[in-house]
């Protein structure tokens, strides 16, 4: 369970006032002590994460959050704090403890809703209050389910476990594909991954796992080599690969020694298909031909790391795009779930490729900068696209530039 990769987790967050029972309710849905409780408002202080698996759907995680009904300058700091949850999560369980709803509740289910979070209003502790027949009615009115629950007498759990499954994204009841829809069982493929100061020591990253495993659950014969290896490896083969797929690093290079005749794509555009966002993504990257001097480009990572002298987001990039457009260009780095409140101040925002973040999150992310005016594209289209060979790249997807 906790082996499963962040970025395939249901993330499903616990929102509402101080002591509307989010921690008991978590306890109930699990079986099990991992939320602190307390009679005390305000117990939970910053959100906690929970890792439980909930079958049918697999590893969860569950987020337990501060009040959005917390006091004073820290309080606010702490409903900041829980409104950030928000952009990470898959599903919101918003609990209630059976009072009529206040403001504080009804601004934050109008921000879920804004948000298109699949939502569900679960109205805890029947075991003490009776629900006010407006906030059934204000449920009824806006199209949001909603359940009687009771942490303690556990009444109505197994009725909020369903209905999580029921709100569950679609992309996890699906079988979603990396690479093996490209390719015929037996075909060869070569998977060039460079090994750099970037490079954690003793091991790929997930995107190279993730296509590894994809490749072989459909048959395929993959070859991991590094750059350096890759012109050897190609003349080792009696027959042609069915495909490469590259960092983006090093599209240039393997671009030039790749023959015409086989396919050719990045683990980052794979990424962005696997997760629905490769058409917006793609359209975004026309702002970069449009850039003028003096604009401010967002540069969004899904995760923090310890940066390297030759940082992907942080040197080089920057490095070719101001050597590309000529332009004199500014850059902000976001790093982490944090995500700037000024989005209109950037002419683009280039996103990583989100292999750490879960497919809610980043179309969530690109949803926010479209409602904005902000076109967003990633790390890997754009350094195709400032090589010149993007409609290659994205030739094996079906898609054209």
């Amino acid at each position: 369970m906790t082996s499963a990769p962040r970025g395939e987790r249901l993330v499903i967050a616990l929102i509402g006032k101080r002591n509307a029972g989010k921690s008991s309710l978590i306890n109930a849905i699990v079986g099990q002590e991992i939320a602190i409780v307390s009679e005390v408002a305000g117990t939970t202080t910053d959100p906690v994460d929970k890792h439980y698996e909930l079958l049918p759907l697999g590893p969860v995680t569950f987020f337990d959050t501060a009040g959005i009904d917390d006091l004073g300058e820290l309080g606010e700091k702490r409903v900041r704090a829980t409104r950030k949850i928000l952009y990470r999560a898959d599903i919101v369980l918003f609990v209630n403890p059976g009072e009529a709803f206040d403001a504080p509740e009804l601004e934050m289910l109008d921000r879920i809703r804004e948000m298109e979070i699949p939502l569900l209003v679960v109205f805890n502790k029947s075991d003490l209050n009776q629900v006010p027949g407006a906030n059934t009615d204000y449920c009824a009115a806006h199209g949001i389910p909603c359940t009687i629950a009771s942490s303690a007498s556990k009444e109505g759990i197994l009725e909020v476990k369903n209905e999580i499954i029921r709100l569950a994204p679609k992309y996890l009841k699906e079988n979603r594909v990396l690479a093996g829809d490209l390719i015929n069982p037996g075909d060869r493929v070569i998977l060039v991954c460079p090994i750099d100061s970037a490079a954690p020591k003793g091991r790929l990253i997930l995107p190279q796992v993730q296509v590894i495993r994809d490749l072989l659950d459909y048959d395929a014969i993959p070859i991991v080599v590094k750059e350096t290896e890759l012109s050897a490896s190609l003349a080792m083969l009696k027959e042609p690969p069915r495909l490469v797929i590259t960092d983006s690093q090093a599209i240039e290079q393997v671009n030039r020694e790749t023959p015409e005749n086989v396919g050719l794509t990045t683990f980052s555009i794979l990424f962005a298909r696997y997760k629905g966002e490769l058409d917006t993504l793609l359209a975004g990257i026309r702002q970069i031909d449009k850039l003028r001097d003096g604009d401010r480009i967002l540069i969004a990572e899904a995760c923090s790391h310890h940066v390297q002298k030759d940082d992907i987001g942080r040197v080089k990039l920057p490095k070719w795009l101001r050597e590309k457009t000529g332009k004199d260009l500014h850059f902000d780095v976001f790093a982490g779930h944090d995500f700037p409140e000024n989005l209109e101040d950037y002419a683009v925002c280039i996103h990583c490729g989100g292999c750490m973040i879960n497919p809610m999150e980043m179309n969530r992310r690109i949803l926010e900068t479209n409602r904005r005016g902000v076109p967003i594209t990633n790390y890997g289209l754009t350094i195709s696209h400032l090589q010149g060979v993007l409609s290659r790249v994205v030739k094996p997807l079906g898609k054209t530039v």
